[in-house]
């Protein structure tokens, strides 16, 4: 009877709990939805980390449109083209990089006929500039800009087919020194894959230091890098600007550049002087080994290779009787796939 009367005692005061808890959540209600985050901001050390720009026609759900399809070469037209949004609609508002909204770098894809030409946006949202295509070939185009609601620039590449007589040139052998209208351009510093330098063009004129350079984009000189093989276009930053109060207007012009891999490298530097812009191209070899994958210190991707080379040795078994990507390395044949 006691044993009745305890768990009956028990069973009220469980209902008792139950029941005010009910009431509580009924007055309470849920806990409120929280509003969706918005998304993170990109640090502007992003573009960096995610690799050279140029390679896709589509990025960040931007995608670069070419709108001028027939290209003979030699032939002066407008070439147009839109960065289209994630809906389909054209981008129309732009930030400024380097005082223009638009940066377009033309070249061949054998790193020859380089332009760099700034086109103008129209009320329909096509970017629209005069352009010559000189010679027959294969050609890359690269759209440089910001969105106005950016933190970072993006660039976006295309190809575009250039009919005529196609005659290729090959790559000019690396040098520090090359020639342009009287100029002389020479190349100090050199790169290593997955770190930042610095390089030095110095300008000089009939043997004599050209210090009288002319702001040109924001900087005393314009430097794109373009990587043999694939036309991967490097970031590169200039080293203080027109009227800082140290940035002297030659013979030096300095960047800071990271070459993601070793290679050859196309270097074009834009420079004007006495109201004129040159471009001087360099070939730059980048030496040294390539940076372990991204989110790996090197000695995390020595460790890793080192596991996966002994689990080769061990027939796809690595140490502790795992495969490399962590199953077991007995059993069934499920368990002995790798992840690749």
């Amino acid at each position: 009877m006691k044993t009745l009367t305890k768990l009956g005692a028990f069973a009220l005061a469980l209902v008792l709990v139950l029941g005010s808890a009910y009431a509580a959540g009924r007055v309470v209600g849920p806990p409120p939805t929280a509003a969706p985050a918005a998304p993170a901001a990109k640090p502007a050390a992003a573009e960096e980390e995610e690799g050279p720009g140029g390679l896709a026609v589509s990025h960040e759900s931007m995608t670069l449109k070419v709108i001028t399809d027939n290209v003979p070469a030699g032939t002066k037209q407008t070439f147009a083209f839109q960065i289209l949004q994630h809906d389909g609609t054209p981008l129309v508002k732009y930030k400024p990089q380097h005082e223009k909204l638009m940066h377009l770098i033309v070249a061949r894809r054998d790193l020859t006929n380089f332009r760099h030409v700034h086109p103008n946006l129209g009320s329909d949202g096509v970017w629209r500039v005069p352009l010559t295509f000189a010679a027959a070939g294969e050609y890359r185009v690269f759209a440089d800009y910001m969105p106005l609601w950016g933190i970072h620039g993006e660039t976006l590449g295309a190809d575009v087919s250039v009919s005529g007589d196609y005659r290729p040139e090959a790559l000019p052998a690396p040098s520090t020194t090359t020639s342009v209208d009287g100029y002389t351009v020479t190349l100090g510093g050199e790169l290593t894959p997955g770190r930042d330098g610095k390089l030095t063009l110095s300008v000089a004129r009939d043997g004599k230091p050209v210090t009288d350079l002319e702001p040109y984009l924001g900087a005393f000189g314009h430097l794109v890098a373009l990587r043999d093989g694939d036309m991967a276009y490097l970031h590169v930053h200039p080293d203080g600007t027109p009227g800082d109060g140290q940035t002297a207007p030659g013979p030096d012009i300095v960047f800071h550049a990271t070459a993601p891999t070793f290679g050859d490298y196309r270097l074009f530097l834009d420079f004007q002087h006495q109201g004129t812009v040159r471009t001087a191209a360099f070939t730059l070899r980048v030496n040294g080994p390539n940076p372990p994958p991204h989110g790996l210190t090197e000695e995390a991707f020595a460790a890793a290779k080192a596991r996966n080379e002994e689990a080769a040795r061990n027939g796809g078994v690595a140490p502790g009787g795992t495969t490399p990507g962590g199953t077991t390395g007995a059993g069934t044949e499920e368990g002995t796939h790798g992840h690749g």
